[in-house]
């Protein structure tokens, strides 16, 4: 099926619906084609405490639902499906899923970035439980905690440094005894006497599925193999972030690691947008995420109305010149 919009957002978490709510108070009737993780990132996690007004906090997955409902309540239309090709060599862009056909005259890419994670499935079900790829975001939750952060590069660093602001003991693992993180992020983790090392080693396992929760871990020594069980009360996971941009490969310009290169929140084609962590690769808070999302709405509305005053102003100019023509 077909489908014409005036604006479609692809992705549903903070960014996007966010977005939807902007651009549905607007009178635009946004399209929000969800995703395959409708929410975003913040529906694998528990308590939310940094996001203005919950001052008693909220859940995840339930502040992703609210954002829905409110988006809806204004006249976002939703698809649940996946967006499996974009055109953005002319207006108006298709985008394509498993059912529809959708062209649209503007279009918001919010499609957020996913942790690279261990790959374990204890790690996938304790997710939120124990288990955070965000320390900014669940830091506050390991007071006089054991914690251990898997990674070497800057993200490792500065993820152990400020855990160290609430934990009792923060381990840094990594499968090497060098490091990918600069050399004034790995001087300043080493200087900080809360962070003990584990190098030339990785995670085996997370425990306790059984308990719901972060009991301990197994860890295999790379040059020994052997393995050692430790007590531990969080495991963050810091090993990085991919954006979700393959969509956009050849259309639009990204970074080295993939990330959507804006001016603002503006790409190098009209009338697209993206917004959240799809070109953010420094801040990734809900909260930064929601407020491009905003902005996004704003240049997309803004650029319509461009749009429709230039058309009225040929048609006047059309108009005009067909009487004079004929007077003469």
């Amino acid at each position: 099926m077909t489908i014409k919009k005036k604006v479609t957002i692809l992705g549903s978490g903070s960014a996007g619906l966010t977005a939807a709510i902007y651009a549905a108070r607007a009178d635009l009737e946004p399209l929000v084609i969800q995703g395959l993780q409708a929410g975003g990132q913040l529906t694998i996690t528990t308590d939310v405490e940094n996001f203005p007004g919950f001052p008693q906090g909220i859940q995840g997955p339930e502040l992703m639902e609210e954002m829905h409902k409110q988006a809806e309540r204004f006249g976002t239309q939703f698809i649940y499906d996946n967006a499996e090709a974009v055109d953005l060599s002319r207006r108006p862009f298709v985008i394509k899923t498993s059912s529809d056909e959708i062209h649209t005259d503007t279009l918001l890419i919010c499609t957020g970035a996913s942790a690279k994670l261990l790959g374990l499935e204890s790690e996938n079900k304790l997710m939120g439980h124990g288990v955070s790829a965000c320390a900014t975001c669940d830091g506050f939750f390991f007071k006089d905690k054991v914690v251990f952060v898997v990674g070497g590069g800057d993200t490792a660093m500065e993820e152990a440094m400020f855990l160290t602001r609430f934990a009792k003991s923060v381990t840094l693992i990594h499968r090497r005894d060098s490091f990918r993180a600069s050399k004034i992020m790995s001087d300043r983790a080493k200087e900080n006497p809360k962070i003990k090392w584990l190098l030339n080693a990785v995670i085996e396992e997370i425990h306790d599925v059984s308990k719901g929760h972060v009991t301990g871990i197994k860890v295999r020594d790379l040059r020994t193999n052997q393995l050692t069980e430790m007590e531990a009360d969080g495991v963050f996971v810091a090993i990085g972030h991919k954006p979700n941009t393959e969509l956009f490969t050849g259309q639009l310009d990204m970074d080295e690691s993939g990330y959507l290169v804006t001016e603002g929140v503006k790409t190098k084609i009209s009338g697209v947008y993206a917004a959240g962590d799809v070109q953010d690769p420094l801040y990734r808070q809900a909260v930064t995420a929601a407020g491009t999302g905003c902005m996004a709405a704003l240049e997309a509305q803004w650029f319509l109305e461009a749009q429709d005053a230039a058309e009225k102003d040929a048609k006047k100019n059309q108009t005009a010149e067909t009487v004079g023509k004929s007077k003469n």
